[in-house]
């Protein structure tokens, strides 16, 4: 399915205002500590997305080091690229995660945040990811469970029913469940996995869950699981709960971190 320009560079500002959240700030931190990076390495991020995480992978290994980002946005490769302007050690291209454009053995660390939820075909990026990393390598992937979602809402069986909603639009909605076998299977070792929690107590656009809910809930309007009155009342109820002080909303991300 082609997707609309427009909507592409929507998806673009819009990602490009959650990453600079301080959730999403913090789980980009552990993904660094986690890839222990040194100059003169080369990494490749995949579904680098705006360019945050790739820019600072291009600070870690220096003008000495290497960093390849690939994204299917378009839109996203040009804000990757007016981000990371000036730093010589760093490409993006437009491209697929089930084909990366690089040699065998090439890459001494692969990042991948928030994209084999998206995947349908995961053991064959996953062995792409292999491919391209030396021996030694090391692997940091970044995902979430969607399916353990706990939110303080007026209506629990239609809160489901939205998640449920948002779980069918994506491949592998709980993906983290199953991730660790499947690195083994693809010849991982030393698989690492840490809970990543995203809580939030107050309903502000300066949070996660804030944007997060209104796209969840613009997916389930578009399938019809409420209409776009039931869809106001329902952000509306979620705010007369942040001023009562009641708003409660909990996802985990989970980290996961092999070498081969």
């Amino acid at each position: 399915m082609i997707q609309n320009p427009k909507n592409k560079a929507s998806e673009a500002t819009e990602l490009e205002k959650s990453y600079k959240l301080e959730d999403i700030v913090k789980q980009r931190q552990q993904t660094l500590e986690r890839l222990a990076l040194q100059p003169g390495e080369k990494v490749f991020d995949i579904g680098c997305g705006v360019g945050f995480l790739a820019h600072e992978l291009a600070l870690k290994v220096g003008e000495t080091g290497k960093v390849v980002g690939i994204d299917q946005n378009p839109e996203m490769i040009r804000h990757s690229q007016q981000r990371c302007e000036g730093l010589p050690q760093i490409e993006f291209n437009e491209g697929d995660a089930s084909q990366l454009p690089a040699e065998d053995q090439a890459f001494d660390a692969v990042s991948c945040t928030q994209v084999l939820l998206y995947v349908k075909d995961v053991s064959k990026v996953l062995t792409e990811m292999r491919r391209i990393l030396k021996p030694g390598g090391r692997l940091v992937i970044v995902e979430t469970d969607w399916r353990g979602v706990v939110l303080n809402s007026p209506d629990d069986a239609l809160t489901k029913n939205i998640f449920s909603a948002w779980d069918s639009a994506v491949p592998s909605p709980n993906l983290p469940v199953h991730l660790g076998p499947l690195l083994k299977k693809h010849g991982f070792s030393n698989i690492q996995i840490e809970a990543v929690p995203i809580l939030n107590t107050e309903y502000s656009p300066s949070n996660f869950s804030h944007g997060m809910l209104d796209w969840i809930t613009k997916n389930a309007e578009k399938q019809g699981v409420l209409n776009k009155d039931q869809r106001k009342a329902f952000l509306a109820d979620l705010e007369e709960r942040e001023r009562f002080g009641s708003y409660f909303f909990c996802v985990n991300r989970f980290l996961f971190s092999a070498k081969i």
